[in-house]
């Protein structure tokens, strides 16, 4: 028995199978620390490399047991199965960890095709030194060699399309691509197929055979990610607004408004698409950044045009139909309206700006506003710009924004909720002194200027009261102002008398 474990150990022992274990550690645990990602692969493989141990050990038993034709076939089984494992590990050491830390990065594709021509001429060698030539076997049977082809027809069309999507540069790794219905980003491409993850965290496997002979888009590229891709928001609006009015709406208010992963440039543009039964078909283009969150990018787009437009007083289209309304749906739409308007009343009497009013003026106000939301990142209005409306805030947050030469656009304050802004370009026709902009979803109330100077020209004295509350607002911008001046030069405080004086300037009182 110890005579027969001495010989079994002595055929399997090889003066060359220490170095072969010792390589296949090391690599081992190269691949273990520096590829965290490939670790269960790693697993895999020196498992494969331990039981083709294994495998040559019986077959040093059986060599040993004097059945050397069995022992044979079964050692260079298992021989060429460790072999192919120690050359998978070495291709990760080489490909993965050695030549990217020279600055060298292959293409999985190229890794894959040379590991195979290596794993090949192995193979080879191995058939060569146990005495078989498998160049005559091929030759001398034309069978064989066509049996071969045919059935290496779908794989070499695989390989050689990939090779051709790698040599052109047509498909990258991290590409976003669209074929038939299947939209996705690349994750890998190698010598048999292209591993695409959708949106929904789907895994395709296509053949490279069928991308090259197909036709796919490459919707973004990883590498460009200064070129976005276009997308389309389709809308539908009634005759009654008027086509220029809607596509300078929707361009403002999208080109001008902070939406996550929406480009400036190019700048999004409206179009008047064709006229249907009853309404105009509008389409929104802009440019998408990043085409991963694709609805939801979308749907914030969507916000704000639908903002845009009820501000607008614009009406989205439905579909047509005849509504036989009774007087009874007149009186309780009416009966709305009223309830609506007692609401905004008591809502005014809580607003400094309004609170020393009287109900027959504030009952005028409340019929008059004009409903006005804004979503998150839309601009109310420029400082500069003409002042038409004055708005009350009824829900969100908004931020004061104010440019001086010289220095980036400056935060001033964050406006709450039951709170006015805008009174004073209203109240005195000046400019815009700042910028306003959404900080969250808004709801406002849009009161015109007219309004306000009937108001207040029906009772006169209503102005000082404003004019009290306009100069304390002139006194926080005129000390916040200090800071980004000249500190040579001297800006007088506003006198309190002077905003009064502008208010009847203004207003001819």
């Amino acid at each position: 028995m110890n005579e027969l474990m001495s010989r079994t150990i002595a055929y399997f022992w090889l003066p060359e199978t220490k170095y072969v274990i010792a390589a296949m550690l090391v690599f081992a645990l190269l691949s273990l620390h520096q590829l965290p990602n490939e670790r269960r692969r790693v697993r895999n493989t020196v498992v494969l490399f331990v039981m083709c141990l294994a495998g040559q050990f019986v077959g040093a038993l059986l060599e040993a047991l004097s059945y050397s034709r069995a022992a044979v076939v079964i050692h260079e089984i298992f021989v060429i199965g460790s072999g192919f494992a120690l050359f998978r590990l070495f291709g990760h050491v080489v490909f993965r960890i050695a030549l990217p830390r020279l600055g060298i990065v292959v293409a999985r594709i190229a890794e894959d095709i040379i590991l195979l021509v290596v794993y090949s001429a192995f193979v080879l060698a191995r058939l060569h030194l146990v005495g078989l030539d498998p160049s005559s076997l091929l030759t001398t049977s034309a069978v064989i060699t066509a049996v071969l082809a045919f059935a290496m027809q779908d794989t070499l069309g695989n390989v050689l399309g990939g090779v051709a999507l790698q040599l052109d540069n047509s498909l990258q790794t991290g590409d976003w691509v669209r074929l038939d219905d299947l939209t996705g980003r690349v994750v890998q491409i190698r010598w048999r197929q292209t591993t695409i993850r959708t949106r929904n965290g789907e895994m395709v496997i296509v053949p490279n055979s069928q991308l090259m002979r197909g036709r796919f888009t490459v919707v973004g590229r990883e590498s460009r990610p200064d070129s976005p891709s276009r997308r389309w928001i389709w809308f539908n609006v009634t005759y009654d607004s008027p086509a220029a009015l809607v596509i300078q709406k929707i361009e403002k208010v999208i080109s001008t408004a902070d939406i996550p992963n929406v480009a400036r440039d190019p700048a999004p543009s409206c179009v008047l698409m064709e006229f249907g039964p009853g309404y105009a078909r509008y389409a929104l283009r802009y440019w998408m950044l990043d085409p991963q969150p694709d609805d939801p990018t979308d749907s914030a787009v969507r916000v704000h045009v639908l903002a845009a437009l009820q501000r607008a007083g614009m009406r989205l289209a439905v579909p047509e139909q005849s509504v036989h309304m009774t007087k009874e749906n007149e009186a309780y739409r009416e009966s709305l309206r009223q309830r609506e308007i007692e609401k905004r009343i008591v809502d005014l009497r809580k607003l400094e700006l309004f609170a020393g009013m009287q109900e027959a003026e504030l009952r005028t106000i409340s019929e008059r506003m004009v409903y006005a939301p804004f979503a998150q990142g839309a601009v109310i209005f420029e400082q500069g710009e003409t002042a038409h409306w004055l708005y009350v805030l009824a829900s969100g947050d908004v931020e004061v924004l104010i440019d001086f030469p010289g220095y980036p656009r400056q935060h001033f304050r964050t406006i709450h909720a039951s709170s006015t802004f805008g009174e004073r370009g209203v109240m005195t026709g000046e400019p815009r002194g700042d910028t306003v902009v959404a900080k969250t979803d808004v709801v406002c109330y849009r009161l015109d200027q007219a309004t306000v100077e009937e108001v207040v020209r029906s009772r006169p004295e209503i102005a000082e009261a404003i004019a009290h509350i306009l100069w304390r607002h002139e006194v926080e911008v005129h000390s916040f102002t200090r800071q980004f001046t000249d500190a040579s030069a001297t800006l007088p405080s506003p006198p309190r008398g002077g905003m009064l004086d502008k208010i009847r300037g203004f207003l001819g009182l």
